[in-house]
């Protein structure tokens, strides 16, 4: 019994990973079809037809729970949780109201997930309950622990791009082009995290913010310190005067050096990582494989 819970939890996780690897495929394969063959539009057309009732029942039940969960969520609670969501990118679209909405459902989930694990391995009801308990810390723990993870993803993805990115800014203003100019060149001509931050930058200031309060969200949404010292730097140069080019071309140069040490860094620590899967499970294998004969044959000598 508990080997068939096990592989259906397997089977779950399987099909649900393989169906967002796979969705965005489906979804251009589908747009094809219907520009291609106009049968097959009627008949997809059809379909879109069932899928936005169930599209419309799905968003109806989202914004009755997002009702509900922003009446008992504090502003400041609000405000504190959209800027972790800012910071990690907003993962799988979520607003602040579905991530707690996803919570409360982890919450209810696995304590009843652990718990019903802990009847069929029938550890009685102290172990049932100890099994909830776990279950339901647990679920406390993964939301948060999801979202932080992300932050730190996108941190050091965004921190890998930074010297590159840097670089094509510095080219772009010694050309002639104006900052404003400069970055709309590098965010149409790269992607990545930074034009994407960068981007939202330019919006904002076209739609009537300062160039101070752009470039503060800029450091607020990604908000590790190289970041923050570059946006430092070029406030300061633009309040101060001082060419924005050499500032920039330090930085670079800077950040491209950081890159290599911490590169050196890692390359330093990987002899001390392999050590725990080597003695674990390499040694002991190669041991088995040299030796074992050797002692079968020892023992049987003995025996004799």
């Amino acid at each position: 019994m508990l080997i068939i819970c096990f592989l259906l939890t397997v089977m779950i996780c399987s099909l649900y990973i393989v169906l967002k690897l796979y969705e965005p495929k489906f979804r251009v394969k589908k747009r094809i079809d219907i520009f291609i063959n106009i049968e097959k539009a009627n008949i997809e057309a059809e379909e879109d037809e069932n899928e936005s009732a169930v599209r419309n029942l799905m968003q109806n039940l989202r914004s009755s729970v997002s009702d509900y969960l922003g009446k008992k969520m504090s502003s400041k609670k609000e405000l504190t949780l959209e800027k972790k969501l800012q910071q990690a990118g907003y993962p799988m679209g979520l607003t602040v109201f579905d991530f707690q909405a996803i919570k409360l459902v982890v919450i209810i989930l696995l304590p009843v997930i652990f718990g019903f694990y802990g009847k069929v391995l029938r550890l009685g009801f102290a172990g049932v309950m100890f099994l909830g308990l776990f279950g339901f810390l647990l679920a406390f723990i993964l939301p948060g622990f999801y979202l932080n993870l992300k932050i730190k993803q996108r941190y050091r993805q965004a921190l890998k791009e930074l010297p590159d990115f840097l670089d094509l800014l510095t080219v772009c203003l010694e050309a002639g082009l104006g900052f404003d100019g400069a970055l709309n060149k590098v965010i149409s001509k790269k992607s990545g995290i930074l034009s994407s931050e960068f981007h939202i930058c330019i919006e904002e200031i076209r739609l009537g913010k300062t160039r101070k309060e752009g470039l503060s969200g800029v450091k607020e949404r990604l908000g590790f310190d190289e970041m923050k010292s570059l946006i430092n730097s070029i406030l300061q140069a633009e309040k101060l005067g001082i060419s924005i080019v050499q500032i920039l071309r330090i930085k670079s140069k800077e950040e491209r050096e950081k890159r290599k040490q911490r590169a050196e860094e890692e390359a330093m620590k990987a002899p001390i990582k392999i050590l725990f899967p080597l003695v674990l499970f390499i040694f002991p294998s190669i041991f088995t494989v040299l030796l074992g004969p050797a002692i079968i044959q020892l023992i049987n000598t003995l025996g004799k």
